[in-house]
């Protein structure tokens, strides 16, 4: 049974789709008028040839995530031997240099062992996140809006400082929208689960 796509997201401040790329299959001459945030869910190798210049090829590791800047029309195609999926968030607006996520319960600082910079620049600060089996996470708070991308499936509790504790099951590859919040977290499955976190500065 053919496991269901997670809609896509809309909003004013990015577009998220899931699309999956067949190998040795030449895209048609497009362009990106947005810049990108890549998140791969497999290891491939991937030729982008600009409308009159030279090929360009690009290869990444199974949940590798990388920055793609807007770029003129330009044809595409796969080159490793097995389909591709990638989730895409085009970002939509301008980074505001007043919005950072650099507080004291930001979770880089409440907990640099299982939260990872992977880069930050205007628009986009994007982080991973690895938490053992049945590990907890003190207190820490997003204040940006964000998407999180599951690598793996999903078993958590996240709990505010109310005393609510929500459980989120997700399978790996979805993706869902969030904004600013507190909580405490933990990982209630027996593997480690592994995301990646796009917060946007606009």
């Amino acid at each position: 049974m053919a496991q269901t796509p997670p809609p896509p997201i809309d909003n004013d401040q990015v577009k998220v789709v899931k699309v999956t790329d067949k190998p040795h299959a030449k895209g048609s001459l497009h362009e990106h008028k947005l810049n990108r945030v890549m998140i791969y869910l497999q290891a491939g190798r991937q030729d982008i040839t600009p409308q009159g210049g030279k090929k360009i090829t690009q290869e990444w590791k199974a949940g590798e995530v990388k920055w793609s800047p807007a770029r003129g029309m330009h044809t595409s195609e796969i080159t490793s031997d097995q389909p591709v999926t990638i989730v895409e968030l085009e970002v939509k607006k301008d980074g505001d240099p007043g919005k950072t996520g650099n507080t004291a319960l930001d979770p880089l600082k409440v907990d640099p062992k299982d939260y990872k910079l992977e880069f930050e620049n205007s628009q986009v600060r994007v982080i991973r996140v690895r938490m053992a089996a049945g590990r907890s996470v003190p207190l820490h708070e997003h204040v940006l809006n964000r998407v999180v991308v599951c690598l793996t499936d999903q078993n958590g509790s996240m709990t505010t400082p109310d005393g609510q504790t929500t459980t989120a099951l997700h399978s790996a590859g979805d993706f869902t929208w969030g904004g600013p919040t507190k909580h405490v977290e933990k990982n209630n499955l027996d593997h480690a689960f592994e995301a990646v976190i796009v917060e946007f500065k606009s």
